[in-house]
């Protein structure tokens, strides 16, 4: 009887075991790489990216003929703002427009924006430093506005993203005030493109007869009769135009 109960403790056990729960391995998910601002991934650096801004401090930008960092813009909160001054493009004292003090001639140039309500700003490439000019009488500008407030923002060639006065963009492509976009303009051997917020927005080609014809139409040649015979390489600018504007994450990478 002994060995009887004896087995059927034994059947009871192994029964137990084989139907208690077995721990499963647990397979890591995929995960998604976050990035501080203002910093470069393992594989932007690989790949040859160059950070123009530390979030800390301005490096190497400086005012537009100038050889300092001007008053009118700040490091703030780890970005670069332009402090509004209310008295129009570059009237703030000591403000103005500021460049990167290197040029670029072939790039793939990254960054962040966001604009106050009713702001303009811009982004220039390829800019020259001529004396008694100002840096949009000599380089293209990827505008930067808020479409809703400001009066550009009903003329398609003065919208957020245009290559400004010249090739217009759907205004339905920019984030609303205070949010931030995503810009990207490449240039490669006469061959520009503007990107906002992950799609290709504007693509021309320098030097060419179609863009001195387009160039012709604009307003520039007024203020600079040689505006067509773009620099092949320049500066990285961005403006003041007197109103609130922040920028990160400005990154580089030469093609």
């Amino acid at each position: 009887m002994k060995k009887i109960f004896l087995f059927l403790s034994v059947i009871l056990v192994v029964t137990a075991c084989q139907q208690a729960p077995q721990k499963t391995q647990e397979t890591p998910q995929n995960t998604v790489e976050t990035v501080a601002d203002n910093t470069l991934t393992q594989a932007e650096a690989d790949a040859g990216w160059i950070l123009l801004f530390d979030g800390q401090t301005p490096g190497k930008w400086r005012g537009y003929e100038k050889d300092y960092f001007p008053k009118g813009w700040v490091i703030e909160d780890g970005t670069l703002r332009c402090l509004s001054s209310g008295r129009g493009e570059a009237g703030a004292q000591d403000g103005g427009d500021i460049i990167y003090d290197e040029k670029f001639q072939n790039f793939e140039l990254s960054l962040e924006w966001k604009i106050s309500d009713g702001g303009n700003s811009g982004i220039f490439y390829l800019a020259q430093e001529i004396p008694g000019k100002t840096i949009w009488q000599t380089a293209p500008e990827m505008q930067v506005l808020d479409n809703t407030k400001h009066p550009d923002g009903r003329d398609g060639v003065h919208s957020a993203g245009a290559l400004y006065d010249m090739i217009g963009v759907d205004q339905n492509k920019v984030k609303p005030v205070g949010e931030w976009n995503q810009a990207k303009v490449m240039v490669y051997k006469g061959t520009v493109e503007h990107w906002l917020n992950g799609e290709k927005v504007v693509e021309y080609h320098l030097w060419t007869p179609e863009w001195n014809e387009m160039v012709a139409k604009s307003k520039f040649p007024q203020y600079n009769p040689d505006w067509a015979n773009v620099a092949q390489e320049g500066f990285i600018g961005l403006q003041d135009h007197g109103d609130d504007v922040w920028y990160k994450n400005i990154k580089i990478r030469k093609l």
